[in-house]
């Protein structure tokens, strides 16, 4: 699997970003937030998810707008038997290939852990999910409301682990220029509103 969908380039993140990723789930309307979790989680139990995440174990990518706010978000989580992936992705960033360029990043990670499967959860309602899972081929099962989607994962190689290592360094290297633009932007709208003053 590819690195990005268009332009889309996935970071990985760390707990420093932990802010970032309150944020993104904060920016998620009611309905949104049932269907990426599962239930109408509050803002505690939001800060909850995010504070138990674990970056040594677990993987969490996003993808970065221009001004550094995270328009989506992949959770992996490492199991022995699997690796279970979680996606969110803005409104006004959807249909423009994110969740299959978080998708395509979690793939490669997961596959490098050596887990046999990559699987996903979610409420048989969650269209977008449902949508991303097919196109992946995953083997989809429904009950009770409830999708799961499972992949069977090749063992990693070395052009996999050589593909994961490149889209480690292309994340950093996009974070960095994103951030460099934003602050830019910034100090450039504060030197014109001190000029006008």
């Amino acid at each position: 699997m590819g690195l990005t969908i268009g332009n889309i380039v996935t970071t990985e993140l760390s707990r420093p970003q932990r802010g970032a990723l309150v944020q993104h789930f904060f920016a998620l309307g009611g309905e949104d937030r049932r269907l990426r979790f599962g239930v109408g989680l509050s803002d505690h139990g939001v800060r909850d998810y995010v504070e138990n995440i674990d970056f040594d174990h677990d993987a969490v990518f996003g993808v970065f707008d221009d001004d550094m706010q995270l328009a989506g978000v992949g959770h992996l989580a490492r199991g022995e038997a699997c690796a279970e992936l979680g996606v969110s992705v803005l409104p006004a960033y959807r249909g423009q290939g994110m969740g299959g360029s978080i998708l395509a990043r979690a793939h490669t990670h997961a596959r490098n852990w050596g887990v046999p499967t990559l699987f996903m959860h979610c409420l048989s309602e969650n269209g977008a999910m449902m949508h991303l899972a097919r196109k992946q081929g995953m083997r989809i099962v429904s009950a009770g409301g409830e999708t799961e989607a499972y992949l069977e994962l090749p063992v990693g190689d070395p052009a996999s682990f050589a593909n994961a290592l490149f889209a480690h360094r292309i994340g950093l290297f996009d974070y960095a220029l994103k951030s460099q633009a934003h602050a830019t932007r910034r100090l450039a709208a504060v030197w014109s509103n001190s000029k006008q003053e």
